[in-house]
Order: structure tokens, then sequence, then C-alpha cells
């Protein structure tokens, strides 16, 4: 898992980098389009077999991650990698109210307080980007972490019905392939240069391998613990924003992302996610 949150951050780098030839819709695309042909491959070499009778659970995880990653990209473009990381990283609670509160999960307490605590973070986090004329991008990251959330509980429904995680990678890259690709005749589309190759190449492995590292985190380990260290993706997003592009957050936004980051693992350890 701190493997998938270093490759998830160098994702976030290449978006961010990308952003300023390609809109967000193309950098889905490629990030899409290249993760296919690499999950492909490790297809191929593994010998794992497409057949499956899940097509409804595949469909609706390709559907809803490809919505979250539509919008988590546009955040990129438009907010601090930092911000941005953190408003999608906002799933795990909105994954714990749809099993307390629609999947009639057990109920703790402690839950109550996990997730007031969480959104008093967001608040935290969207002030400094009310203040800067930003509140529309920080709501759809904050929308796209909602769907995240919704591709999460797909993900676990396909896990437990014996899925392998190639092939759970493979049917979201595809779906997310074709979206994006049609999303993309109603637009311009810029032709990549030479100089941008790199940067699309680095933004569909890092994205196809982390989500590969995830998928194994989650099906082989403690829910607990992976949970955990998925927010290192935040820690290592703030790293690399301060140091790239001189990202220095206020303290609020700063608060905002401990308070998110401590409510999400504390939804973890009380619920059964």
């Amino acid at each position: 898992m701190l493997v998938a949150g270093l490759l998830f951050a160098c994702m976030g780098v290449c978006v961010k980098l990308g952003s300023t030839h390609f809109s967000n819709v193309e950098l889905v695309f490629y990030r899409s389009l290249i993760g296919l042909l690499v999950v492909t491959g490790i297809l191929l070499q593994r010998g794992t077999s497409l057949r499956t009778r899940n097509w409804q659970g595949h469909l609706l995880r390709g559907i809803s991650g490809t919505i979250a990653l539509l919008l988590f990209f546009y955040c990129i473009t438009a907010l601090p990698l930092a911000t941005a990381m953190t408003l999608n990283y906002t799933a795990p609670l909105f994954l714990v109210v749809i099993l307390t509160a629609v999947m009639k999960e057990r109920f703790h307490a402690a839950l109550a307080v996990a997730i007031i605590t969480g959104f008093l973070g967001i608040i935290l986090l969207l002030h400094p980007a009310l203040e800067r004329n930003q509140l529309l991008p920080a709501l759809l990251g904050l929308t796209s972490g909602l769907f995240a959330a919704i591709a999460m509980l797909n993900v676990r429904t396909l896990g437990k019905q014996g899925e392998p995680e190639t092939r759970i990678v493979f049917y979201f890259s595809l779906i997310a392939s074709l979206a994006s690709g049609m999303l993309l005749l109603t637009g311009a589309m810029h032709p990549p240069r030479l100089a941008d190759l790199p940067i699309l190449a680095g933004m569909g492995l890092f994205a196809t391998l982390a989500q590969l590292a995830l998928t194994r985190a989650y099906s082989t380990g403690k829910t607990l613990v992976a949970g955990s260290l998925s927010y290192s993706a935040i820690v290592f997003a703030s790293l690399i924003g301060l140091l790239f592009w001189h990202e220095a957050l206020p303290l609020d936004s700063w608060l905002g992302m401990t308070l998110v980051i401590a409510s999400g693992i504390t939804s973890l350890k009380f619920s059964r996610t």
C-alpha cells in the first residue's frame, strides 16, 4: 500500500504536468488506454482468463470509477496536488456512510464522531478554495471521492465473488477508455507531442501499477492496515507539490488534511470495510 501511495502521487504529478497541453478528458483517455495495454500484457503473462459472470459488477465499477477519475483529474489541474488528493481520499468516509445507511451494516458511535470529524476537515479544506474562487473544482474533487467510494464498494463485491485483481483492473481500464474516448468526440483533441510521451506513459504506468498494488494490499492484507497506509498518498503528494510547484498550503488546509486522514483511519477501524 505504501508503494501504491507513492505511485498514485507520481500519477498526480504526471496529470498536473500534462494538463498544460491536454484536457482532463484527454488525460483520462490516455491513462486508461495505456493502463489497458499494461494490464493486458500482465493478463497474457499470467494466463488469466477474461471470462466472467459478473458483468453488472464490472460495468458499475467501470462507470463509477470513470466518473471519479474525470472529476479527480480536473481537480488536480485546478487545485494544489495535496488538496486534490485529500478531497479524492474522502472516499472511505463516503464508503462508511453507504455501508451503514444504505446497506445497514453495524454502526458504532465512534463512526459518527469519525464522519463528523472528517467533514469538519473537508470544510477547512474548502475554506481557502472559497477564498481563491476555487469552490467549484473543490466541490467536484469532493464528488470524485463519492464516486470513488461507489467504485470501492463494487471492487469489494467483485473481490468477494472471486474476481482476480488483474481482471477487475482490465475491465475498468476498458470501460474508462471507451467512455473517455466517446467524450473526446464531442470536443477538441490535442495531438501528443514527442515531449508529452514520457508524461503520458508515466501516468498510465504509475496508475495501473498503483491499482494492482492497492488491490493486492486489500485482498491479502488487513483492511485497517491497508486503508490506513493508503493515506500515505496525501503525504507523498504534499511533499511533491511543495518541492516541484512550491505549493505552500495555509495552516487550515494542513489541519483539514489531518482531520480527513484521522477520520478515515478511525472509520476503517470501526467498520467492516
